[in-house]
């Protein structure tokens, strides 16, 4: 019990910390969204999708697990088309602004619901044991600093401002917290844990590749903001695999 109150607080803590970075550099948003980009495909390929892989090996053949990333990743389009889609039926700056206001909330949201099944992962990984639930903390901790950028990354690209952006961190941030509290009352089957995982893969590779990447290259050097999103892929695969050691 004491050692997830202590997870849950460094949790907290190094998802704030990563968006406070982010709110601080606004003015190097660009080069952040880039390095978001990589870091949320680097979370949905070295992550998100070898652990759901690994929790339905047992249950599902590898295609079906794979077809649910497709799935997350064509059920995130058709919910973010629908959102354009809406932006075109007026000519009003507010509401396309408002629009624009609903894609962050969308990505946001997302990554938070993201952040809560971390913690749950956290968790659940105590039920089955000291060393799992440690390994499983460590592989949550070393992202969470990004996903803290990440979330303030959707918000303020799509027009949010400030208190917005600082508004969803604190979701983002206490929705682990969330997570590994809920699993105090309650148990899930691996195999259940691994199909949200695979919706999320699908879910994360649309964020980065479909509205982050290209967003980070508009109107500013190519070259830099690729090096970003380079550097943002090989801090998230040298983090997780350090912490699978």
């Amino acid at each position: 019990m004491n050692i997830l109150l202590i997870l849950s607080f460094a949790v907290f803590i190094a998802t704030f910390l990563g968006g406070l970075f982010a709110i601080r550099f606004k003015d190097k948003l660009h080069m952040i969204m880039g390095f978001s980009a990589g870091a949320v495909i680097g979370v949905a390929f070295f992550d998100l999708l070898p652990e759901a892989l690994e929790l339905t090996k047992n249950t599902y053949a590898i295609s079906i697990t794979t077809s649910i990333v497709a799935f997350g990743f064509i059920l995130f389009m058709i919910l973010d088309r629908f959102v354009i889609m809406h932006s075109h039926n007026h000519e009003d700056e507010h509401e396309h602004t408002h629009t624009e206001n609903k894609r962050g909330i969308l990505g946001a949201g997302s990554l938070s619901i993201h952040s809560f099944l971390d913690g749950a992962a956290i968790g659940l990984a105590f039920q089955i044991s000291a060393a799992v639930g440690a390994i499983v903390a460590v592989a949550v901790l070393v992202h969470d600093f990004s996903d803290g950028i990440n979330t303030v990354s959707m918000i303020m690209k799509n027009g949010g401002t400030k208190k917005e952006a600082f508004n969803w961190l604190l979701v983002d941030a206490i929705a682990p917290v969330l997570g590994i509290t809920s699993t105090l009352f309650f148990s899930l089957p691996e195999s259940i844990l691994g199909i949200i995982l695979a919706v999320f893969t699908g879910f994360f590779i649309y964020i980065g590749a479909s509205d982050l990447l290209p967003e980070s290259h508009h109107n500013h050097p190519t070259i830099w903001t690729s090096f970003a999103t380079v550097l943002g892929v090989l801090v998230l695969y040298g983090a997780i695999q350090i912490a699978g050691m």
